[in-house]
Formats: structure tokens, C-alpha cells, sequence
């Protein structure tokens, strides 16, 4: 089991643009067999958590039925946000306090934290976070939200290239994580 914070940004560190839009990223190319691809990789998780923006983009750019079959929180002090079709649960608190009901529900699989970098934030500050994946989409923003609003220190484990993205699988510094 491992807690990892997979997400995509800009070169310049940013999850979304100043106008909190993903046009930026969901119009690149990415080969969805190719290394570090998000099928595989949401294959091998059991439970995810997501900030409320991060939740809010989903409902309205995919609607309709619940995307992700696994166990999913919304990190939120609006529950209510939440579509009542959705299997999503909402948590207001410490993510010391909701990361045993992650790992519970990842019954022995990943949990991801899935995007939002301040929830991202409270998962690395907190230790939780094994490594992190990114996407590094060829473009700079120069505003919106960062990918990490916080001073860590990381090492890279493996990069590689799919299309248009830059991945690099990250580990915290300092631990020792088998690599491949």
C-alpha cells in the first residue's frame, strides 16, 4: 500500500490557470498505454481524495454517473457540493483524521491523492504521501494554482516521456522506496 499524489501541471508549477481552467492540459496529447498513463494507474488504486475544486471540475466536465469506481472523498467543509448520485463522501478535518478510512478502503492498493495542491499540501506535511507523479504538460501558465504550495524536498525515481508530457515519478527525500 502507498499514498501517492498523481497529478499534471505546468512547467511552471500550476494545476490550473489563473481563470481555474484545464483547457491548457485536456487539449495535449497523451498515449493512455504509454508510460505512467492514467488507466494502469487508477487500476491499481483503492481509494482516492480530492479537494472540492478538484471535485467541482469533475461533476461539471464529466456528469452524469460517478467516474471512478473506488471508494472517493471530497475533502470539504460543503458537503452539500456533493451530487446525490454520486458514492462520494465528504471529510472536514485533519487528514491524520480520514487517512486510516483511505487506507481501509484501499484494502492493500493505492490511495491517491488525486488533485487540488493545497489537499495535496496537508497530505505531504503530514508525512502521508509515498511518492508523487507528474505530468509536466509543455506550457507555462504564470498564475492559477500550484502544484505544491509548500517547501519539500523530493528525489527523482524514474522519468519518462509520454507524447506531449514530461512524467516524473518523485519519492521523499530522504526514504527509501524501491524503485520500478
Amino acid at each position: 500500500m502507498s499514498c501517492v499524489y498523481y497529478t499534471a501541471a505546468s512547467l511552471d508549477g500550476f494545476l490550473v490557470d489563473a481563470d481555474d481552467s484545464l483547457d491548457w492540459l485536456t487539449s495535449r496529447d497523451i498515449d493512455d498505454d504509454g508510460p505512467f498513463a492514467i488507466p494502469p494507474f487508477a487500476a491499481s488504486v483503492g481509494a482516492l481524495v480530492m479537494g472540492a475544486a478538484t471535485y467541482e471540475w469533475i461533476a461539471k466536465n464529466h456528469p452524469g454517473e460517478w467516474m471512478y469506481e473506488q471508494p472517493s472523498w471530497v475533502m470539504t467543509h460543503r458537503p452539500e457540493i456533493v451530487d446525490a448520485g454520486h458514492p462520494v463522501r465528504t471529510f472536514a478535518g485533519p487528514v491524520t483524521e480520514l487517512y486510516p478510512q483511505l487506507v481501509e478502503a484501499a484494502a492493500g492498493k493505492t490511495v491517491w491523492v488525486m488533485g487540488g495542491g493545497d489537499v495535496a499540501a496537508q497530505f505531504v506535511a503530514a508525512g502521508l504521501v509515498d511518492e508523487m507523479i507528474v505530468a509536466y504538460a509543455p506550457c507555462s501558465l504564470g498564475a492559477g494554482a500550484r502544484l505544491l504550495p509548500m517547501r519539500s524536498e523530493w528525489r527523482l525515481l524514474e522519468p519518462a516521456v509520454n507524447v506531449e508530457f514530461l512524467v516524473a515519478r518523485w519519492g521523499r527525500a530522504g526514504e527509501s522506496i524501491p524503485v520500478g
